[in-house]
């Protein structure tokens, strides 16, 4: 658990200074506290985090360091149909790269055609990588943005005071309009 307050443009904030890394890698593991949650919860729109952990394995490749791991969390929402409390776990896998900008503005652009190339390499910003920052994007890629209680099913119901009365009557008053108007010629 981190000691800082969290700041709302990055409210669950883990650095890891990339000179500290030994050569051979380094795991790292580490939760939201309770202020964290509550912060990650406000800025993702949901009613509360209860639990948000990461963890991840850090090794040196090519001048760059990849960040290997999985970030977990369980999500108390709301669910879009009966409005009732809810709690979904999330458990998203994280495989990324971070480099140095010299390093990473040097990389030519590809275009993706096919989503089968990797993804441009992060940042590393002074020195360090945020870990935090990191797991807190794919935590909020994991949640459910419709989420609803198990065997809860939407059922739309129109109630209208004349069974007349529905989107279609007006065609139906059309179809059953006298004949006997204009009449349209048919050009070949």
């Amino acid at each position: 658990m981190s000691g800082h307050q969290p700041h709302r443009d990055n409210p669950w904030s883990h650095p890891v200074a990339v000179a500290k890394i030994p050569a051979a890698g380094s795991h790292v593991t580490f939760a939201a506290n309770a202020a964290e949650r509550a912060a990650l919860a406000e800025v993702a729109g949901v009613r509360e985090i209860l639990e948000a952990q990461a963890s991840f394995h850090l090794t040196h490749v090519r001048g760059a360091i990849q960040a290997r791991g999985r970030v977990s969390g369980l999500i108390g929402q709301d669910c879009v149909v009966t409005l009732e409390p809810l709690e979904n776990r999330v458990e998203e896998d994280i495989d990324i790269i971070f480099a140095e900008p010299d390093s990473a503005a040097a990389a030519p652009p590809k275009v993706d055609i096919d989503g089968d190339e990797p993804d441009p390499p992060e940042i590393i910003v002074n020195g360090a990588i945020d870990l935090g920052r990191l797991a807190t994007e794919m935590l909020f890629l994991g949640i459910d943005p419709y989420p609803r209680k198990a065997d809860v099913a939407f059922t739309a119901t129109v109630e209208t005071s004349d069974p007349e009365e529905h989107p279609f009557a007006a065609l139906k008053a059309l179809q059953q309009a006298p004949k006997g108007g204009p009449k349209r010629s048919k050009k070949d």
